[in-house]
Order: structure tokens, then sequence, then C-alpha cells
């Protein structure tokens, strides 16, 4: 997007965490359309993420992959640290990165408990703890949850349903925080979208469209609009909110 030839993120750096493939690479991409520099983060082979990063350099922005695990501390904060060394500053903070859990209450073991807290809850609250060090007034922080943070229609989710629900309670939280700070804090609640990790031509796929208002799976593109709209200028007075991209799934 762009006002008069100048594009809403010019001059800015952002971090996308989980930004190789899914969602969190039409974050990337979108974000570095709207003028910012945009790091990203993988936990895998560096090889899709390195795509990304030609596909953000294509547009004409600055783009860096960095290895970090979500569920190693460390490498959370070291992340960061790295992004603010590379870039000299950071502005926005997409928490994307994620795992899933699927299976009955009383089947999910402890390791895999831990596991999926550490990565849907913990990382995303040390990431912001380490970025809002590096913010200046205007900063933007969005977190992606999930559709079943707000409904959730069929057994086996609770695990993963908790996960993404304790993120109403970061973005809140720190909404209020760090309001005085000018920096604003949202949460995206994505429905089924059509990704990797959730084909739209997947087994489960009809089962799931059927549970949206609007009988289809979404973009990951919809979902990057979403959070273009929050990190932007036209979202300066939005805080603390959770912005339904679901088709109608929660409705």
């Amino acid at each position: 997007m762009a006002m008069n030839g100048v594009k809403v993120l010019d001059g800015k750096v952002a971090l996308v965490t989980g930004g190789s493939r899914g969602i969190g690479a039409a974050v990337a991409l979108r974000l570095a359309q709207d003028g910012a520099d945009v790091a990203l983060t993988h936990r895998g082979s560096a090889g899709p993420a390195e795509e990304v990063v030609a596909r953000i350099t294509a547009t004409g922005r600055k783009g860096w992959a960095v290895r970090a695990d979500s569920a190693d501390p460390e490498e959370v904060r070291g992340a960061v640290a790295a992004v603010v060394e590379r870039f000299g500053r950071l502005d926005v903070l997409v928490n994307n990165a994620g795992v899933g859990a699927v299976g009955p209450v009383e089947a999910v073991a402890l390791d895999r408990i831990d596991q999926v807290l550490a990565v849907n809850v913990r990382a995303p609250y040390l990431y912001a703890q380490a970025a809002v060090e590096h913010m200046a007034e205007g900063g933007r922080i969005v977190s992606i949850g999930s559709c079943l943070a707000q409904r959730v229609p069929f057994p086996g989710s609770a695990l993963y349903a908790t996960s993404k629900a304790a993120l109403t309670g970061l973005t809140k939280g720190m909404a209020r925080e760090l309001g005085p700070r000018g920096i604003t804090v949202n949460l995206v609640h994505p429905g089924p979208t059509d990704t990797d990790m959730n084909p739209g031509d997947g087994e489960s796929a009809d089962f799931q469209r059927g549970f949206t208002a609007l009988g289809r799976y979404g973009t990951a593109a919809e979902v990057a609009d979403a959070v273009s709209y929050l990190v932007g200028e036209s979202a300066r007075y939005v805080t603390g909110a959770e912005l339904a991209v679901d088709g109608g799934f929660a409705a």
C-alpha cells in the first residue's frame, strides 16, 4: 500500500516468526510490499526461508532469514538481538510460528503439552518481551491466533485451542501496558486457511469448510491483508483487538 507514492512501512523493519511458509511467508511478503525490510525465522531447512527472502528482495526491500527454534528461549531472544544488530531497529513483530496438536484430552502426552505451550504461548511472550526493548512509539505487535480460540466445534482440539486462546490474554495485557508508549498489540484469528499444513483439498477440508459461513477456505494472502492493516498507520487507534479472518467460523 502506498500513500502519495510513499509506502506505509517505508523505513520500518519487521520480524515475522515462522516466516518460511504458509501464513508466515504471505505476511512477510506483504510487509515487504508495504515497504518494510523483513526478517523471518525458520526452524527447519533453510531452503524455503531463502526462497521467501528472494521474493522479498525482488520487491526492492531487504530480507533476511535467521534460524531459531521457538521452543528454545535463548534462540528466541537471540533472533531478536540478531535482527536488531543487522538492521539497526525493530518496528514490527508478527508472532506467527506455531505447532499444531490433535488428540483426545486423555491421550496427549506431557511432553507434547509442554512443546505446544512453549511454542504457541511462551515464545510469543518472549519475542514480544525482547522486541519491545527496541521499539519506539508507533511499534506494532501482531500475533496469529486461531478460529479455535473462539469456537471449538469438534473434539481433539483442546490443547491447541488452549494455546491460542492464551494469546487473547497476552494481547490485551500487553496492549494495556504498552499503550502509553505508543505501541499497539493485536491478534488475528485465521479460520481454515489453504496452506501446505492444511490444504484446501485435504482429507478434512470439506469438514472444516462446512463450519464457515462463507463455505470456503481462506487464503494466506487474506490473513496477510489483516496483518498489513494492523501494522499500518490506518490502525493507529486499534489495540488489544481480536480480528477474525475466518469466513464466519465463529459466527
